[in-house]
């Protein structure tokens, strides 16, 4: 049996072990003041990518790609006691059977199961500084910076935070890195902040010195405070959001290019939730810039290179239908991100897509088609060509 059909086989037994469980419970154990949650959840996919391979070896590509793979398997625990002391752990696994295009085992991405998330948390003074201490999300952005992938509004994360086929512009193992974090509500809750020292890129014969990355996110809510770790990329119509976040991300010489370049930074975004009554369903929209300069990572299919300089603009929406048919809701959604390298062509990605949920956020089946358009097309041993991708995910959790 091959590394792609063990996969499946235990994706399919942890679905018949959830049984009833199928439908976004979680086990919970309390005893006075403690208590544990667990539970698992993943994502399985079905793409197909269109101009992916080079068949005859002149650095066009023009051949179809049918990828099946396990996009996420997450099995986690959080546990606490009173509210003074919390603890939380990811056991997961990305993008597992597409070794082809993430092959990290030391990550858990393309194959293998890895600690991805292990932190403790202090609640050191009434929600409004608390100290957070271990593998955890970078406090930069809100597509990956504080929102659960368990309820993002489009099928995936942004083009350059690893979603659909694109990578991770910043330094980070998956998005995160090991350090301390104070963060806190403020305002009663409408003003929270995020500041993080962290190891950033760790040594190695490229990068000798051992100098801390810095990262801060403050954001201010409107309407109804988001005072948790974890966002929702939609609420589904239960909540007003309006909020406004400012992220910076810093972390001095490093070896990118045979150079030594310091990597910074910064991004500004809003986030938009609207009810619209029971019978006017609900929207969701958000858009985001970033501006980065000297980025330690390429992302692919773009001009992007490891010490880059680049603008990166983002906007996506959503709109939850009025109609609630026994099983489930409908939200079709849109989205368009930017890559704008400095001195190099700009890429276009943007799509549109369908989630149908079947109870919560984590019980849904997803479509979605993206296009990827160059303004510079290029061939060769790195070539840089439109894309089209189609993807089809069937998410559940328990």
């Amino acid at each position: 049996m091959n590394a792609k059909k063990r996969i499946f086989l235990i994706f399919t037994i942890l679905l018949s072990l959830a049984g009833d469980q199928a439908f976004g419970l979680e086990k919970i154990y309390k005893a006075d003041k403690f208590a544990l949650q667990a539970g698992f959840w993943g994502q399985a996919w079905y793409q197909i990518v269109r101009d992916s391979r080079d068949t005859d070896g002149d650095g066009r590509q023009n051949a179809d790609l049918y990828d099946t793979l396990i996009r996420r398997a997450y099995l986690y625990a959080k546990a606490s006691y009173s509210d003074k002391i919390g603890a939380f752990v990811h056991l997961a696994g990305d993008r597992l059977g597409q070794g082809h295009l993430y092959d990290r085992p030391s990550l858990g991405l393309g194959s293998n199961m890895v600690f991805r998330d292990v932190w403790i948390d202090i609640n050191l003074y009434r929600n409004m500084v608390k100290l957070q201490i271990g593998r955890m999300y970078v406090p930069l952005t809100r597509n990956y910076g504080t929102t659960s992938t368990r309820s993002l509004l489009n099928l995936d994360l942004n083009w350059s935070q690893g979603g659909i086929r694109g990578g991770i512009f910043y330094p980070s193992r998956v998005g995160r890195d090991d350090g301390i974090c104070l963060w806190g509500n403020l305002v009663g809750g409408k003003l929270q902040y995020r500041f993080m020292v962290a190891k950033g890129i760790y040594k190695d014969s490229m990068n000798p010195g051992d100098h801390p990355r810095f990262a801060g996110r403050l954001s201010w809510a409107f309407l109804t405070p988001e005072t948790k770790w974890f966002n929702k990329g939609t609420y589904l119509g239960k909540k007003r959001i309006l909020s406004i976040g400012l992220g910076a991300d810093y972390q001095d010489d490093l070896y990118l290019q045979s150079r030594k370049e310091d990597y910074s930074a910064f991004t500004l975004d809003v986030h938009w939730d609207q009810p619209l009554g029971p019978a006017g369903g609900a929207v969701t929209a958000e858009a985001a810039y970033i501006h980065i300069n000297n980025g330690p990572n390429g992302l692919n299919y773009t001009h992007t290179i490891s010490g880059s300089d680049a603008g990166i603009y983002s906007f996506k929406t959503g709109y939850l239908l009025p109609w609630r048919p026994p099983l489930g809701l409908f939200q079709p959604n849109i989205h368009f991100e930017c890559v704008d390298p400095e001195g190099a062509g700009a890429t276009y990605i943007f799509g549109g897509g369908l989630n149908y949920f079947l109870k919560g956020q984590a019980n849904k089946v997803s479509m979605d088609v993206t296009a990827v358009e160059q303004q510079d097309e290029t061939y060769g041993k790195r070539p840089v060509q439109d894309h089209l991708i189609a993807t089809f995910q069937f998410a559940f959790g328990f």
